[in-house]
C-alpha cells in the first residue's frame, strides 16, 4: 500500500508536464498532472503516519485524508476511488487478485456515482476496465502467481480504456491525443502493479499487506514485462518530452486558452438528503459536479467533500450555505490568466 502509493506520486510528479499538457476535459485548464500528483502525494504522506495493521481501514483512511485535500476533478476522483477501494477490502488480510479485484469494483462504482454526469473516456472508464478484469484461472487461488497474471491483465485492459478515450470523448476526436486523467489513472494502477510485482529499484512487496510491505510473498510472481504508459505516450509522439513537433499542439492549445470561470471545492457536514439536493442546484449552476461522503459523523449526518466548475466562487458558496456551514473552501482560476491561481476563501467575509 505505502509502496505503491510512493511509486504513483514518483511517477505523477515525471510526468506532470505530459498531462498538463492532454488536460483538455472537463476543463482545459492544463492542470490535470498538477491536481493528480498533489493529491497522491497528500495519499502517499498520509499512509506512511498512519499506523493500522488492517488493510482495509489503513487505505480507506488514506483515501479520507487524501479527499479533504484533493486537488481538482481528477484528484478528486481518484481519493473518492481510493476510499471505496478500502471499503472494498473489508476482511481482506492480504492484497490477492480476489481482494484487489473486489477493492476496484467498489472503487469504480463510487468515483461513477460521486459525478453528476459521468462520460466516457475520462478515468471513469480506466477503473472500470480495471474493474472488469477477470481473475485469471492460473496457479492456486489466492497465489502470488495469480496476483502477478491478474495485474497484468488488469492494466492491459485500462491501457485499452486509456487508448479508447480519443474516440470516446467528442473533444479528442481528430487528435491523436488521449484524455489526461485516464492516462493519469493508468499510471497510478500500474505503479500498483509494478510495486506488488517487485519491479522498481527498491524491489518491495506488497504481499503482506498493511503491517508490512516488504514481506516475502508465498511463492515466487512471475515478472510482468509490459510498459502501457510508456507505449501510449510513444504512439502520440511523446516518447520524449517536450518533442520536436506536436501536430495536435496547437489544437490543445487553443482548447486551454477558451475556458473561463473558476473551481470550487469545500467541505460540508450534511445529512444524505441535503447532499442530493445540493448536487442537484450545483448541477443547474455550473458543471463537474462531484459531491461524495467522507465519513460518516453521526446516524444521520456526514462528512462531504464537494467539487464544482462556476463562473463565479459565490454561485457555489451560496448553495453550499443555503444547506450547511461550508469550510476548507478552495477556489482555482480556470481562465488562461487566472489559470493555477488556488486561494482560501472564508465564506463568512463573502456576507
Amino acid at each position: 500500500m505505502r509502496r505503491w502509493l510512493e511509486t504513483a506520486a514518483q511517477d505523477l510528479r515525471e510526468y506532470t508536464e505530459v498531462l498538463n499538457a492532454l488536460n483538455v476535459f472537463p476543463v482545459a485548464d492544463a492542470d490535470t498532472g498538477t491536481n493528480l500528483a498533489a493529491t497522491v502525494e497528500t495519499a502517499a504522506q498520509a499512509a506512511a503516519v498512519l499506523e493500522t495493521p488492517d488493510l482495509s481501514e489503513l487505505v480507506t483512511l488514506v483515501g479520507q485524508a487524501a479527499l479533504e485535500d484533493a486537488r481538482g476533478n481528477s484528484g478528486t476522483l481518484f481519493s473518492v476511488f481510493l476510499t471505496a477501494l478500502g471499503g472494498g477490502l473489508d476482511g481482506a488480510e492480504r492484497l490477492t487478485a480476489q481482494s484487489l479485484s473486489n477493492g476496484i469494483g467498489a472503487g469504480s462504482v463510487r468515483a461513477w456515482s460521486a459525478l453528476t454526469d459521468p462520460v466516457p473516456g475520462t478515468m471513469l472508464s480506466v477503473v472500470k476496465a480495471a474493474a472488469d478484469t477477470p481473475i485469471p484461472e492460473v496457479g492456486e487461488t489466492g497465489s502470488n502467481h495469480q496476483f502477478a497474471e491478474y495485474l497484468r491483465a488488469m492494466v492491459t485492459a485500462a491501457k485499452d480504456a486509456v487508448l479508447a478515450s480519443t474516440e470516446d470523448l467528442e473533444v479528442l476526436h481528430g487528435t491523436h491525443k488521449v484524455d489526461a486523467g485516464a492516462l493519469g489513472m493508468l499510471i497510478v494502477l500500474d505503479a500498483l502493479r509494478r510495486a506488488v510485482t517487485g519491479q522498481e529499484a527498491s524491489g518491495a512487496h506488497l504481499w503482506a499487506g498493511a503491517e508490512s510491505d516488504a514481506a516475502a510473498p508465498d511463492d515466487q510472481a512471475i515478472p510482468v514485462n509490459v510498459q502501457p504508459v510508456a507505449d501510449i505516450l510513444e504512439e502520440m509522439g511523446y516518447a520524449y518530452y517536450p518533442p520536436a513537433h506536436d501536430e495536435d499542439a496547437s489544437t490543445l492549445e487553443a482548447l486551454q486558452d477558451a475556458h473561463t470561470g473558476v473551481e470550487v471545492m469545500a467541505t460540508v457536514d450534511l445529512t444524505a438528503l441535503d447532499a442530493a439536493q445540493i448536487r442537484h442546484e450545483l448541477a443547474e449552476a455550473g458543471d463537474s459536479v462531484i459531491v461524495s461522503a467522507v465519513s460518516q459523523i453521526d446516524e444521520d449526518t456526514w462528512r462531504w467533500r464537494v467539487h464544482v466548475h462556476v463562473q463565479e466562487q459565490r454561485q457555489a458558496v451560496d448553495v453550499l450555505r443555503g444547506r450547511g456551514t461550508p469550510r476548507n473552501i478552495t477556489v482555482t482560476g480556470l481562465s488562461k490568466d487566472d489559470r493555477g491561481r488556488q486561494f482560501r476563501v472564508d465564506p463568512t467575509d463573502l456576507g
